[in-house]
């Protein structure tokens, strides 16, 4: 079994989040991380909400903000943010930057979730896009950016091919949208300035409004489904069932 909420020590929080102890502390020292609990023995203890913080943080830096922005960045965000909503937000950092890979192997991938692997994991990992299998047995490519998500599924009693159906369910219907946004794109924007004539200035703009949409759609299709998927969950279980981790009020939405 993975570890509990805090229960995680410094050497295991840098495992998982693969970086050194040092960078921890560093981030600690400038307020970027919250201090840790502190169990017996006087040891720090951390937890969901520091990995996805640090996790949060990495890609920031990633991004090629610096340690200041990043401050600030942190700053704007509502205090009692979850470890889902800061994950939230991390996906949609790393959502227009190119796609990333990374190998590993299955002793990396185990210090990574801080947990033994099966082969039935590693299969409903491969279902979630996690990771994929190489010719090498030993070798898997990984999508960093999902794994932490991937791990914490690990453990919910969900069967592998519903993991799959909702996959393509989900897979199908972003497609769907992004058909159609770009169709709108086109349409409303494209051809029209492409019927005007050539003009440097234009194109040098129309270039730069496609570029920056990408984030922006981005964020308004996270918020539209979060504000979804909490109605339905009310539909269907009443208004308490508005109050898991999945129908939370769009805190994202106010950082």
């Amino acid at each position: 079994m993975s570890e509990t909420a805090t229960d995680l020590t410094v050497d295991e929080l840098a495992a998982r989040a693969g970086v050194t102890v040092r960078t921890i502390r560093f981030y600690s020292t400038r307020g970027l991380l919250p201090p840790p609990e502190i169990g017996p023995r006087r040891v720090g203890r951390y937890g969901p909400d520091h990995l996805s913080r640090l996790a949060l943080i990495e890609e920031l830096q990633h991004q090629g903000l610096t340690l200041s922005a990043i401050e600030r960045y942190l700053e704007q965000l509502p205090p009692d943010l979850s470890a889902q909503d800061l994950a939230i937000h991390r996906a949609l950092v790393a959502s227009w930057i190119p796609d990333k890979a990374e190998d590993a192997t299955r002793e990396q991938l185990e210090r990574r979730v801080g947990r033994a692997l099966t082969e039935e994991d590693l299969d409903r990992l491969a279902a979630m896009s996690v990771l994929v299998r190489t010719d090498d047995p030993r070798v898997f490519r990984v999508d960093p950016g999902l794994l932490h998500l991937g791990a914490r599924l690990l453990d919910v009693p969900i069967a592998l091919e519903t993991i799959i159906a909702a996959r393509t369910v989900v897979i199908e219907h972003t497609r769907s949208a992004a058909r159609e946004l770009s169709r709108l794109f086109k349409d409303e924007v494209w051809e029209p300035y492409r019927h005007g004539g050539p003009d440097e200035e234009e194109l040098a703009r129309m270039k730069s409004l496609s570029a920056h949409m990408q984030p922006m759609v981005v964020q308004a299709l996270v918020t539209a489904f979060q504000r979804s998927m909490k109605q339905e969950l009310r539909e269907s279980f009443g208004e308490e069932g508005g109050n898991g981790p999945t129908g939370q009020e769009d805190r994202t939405a106010r950082g």
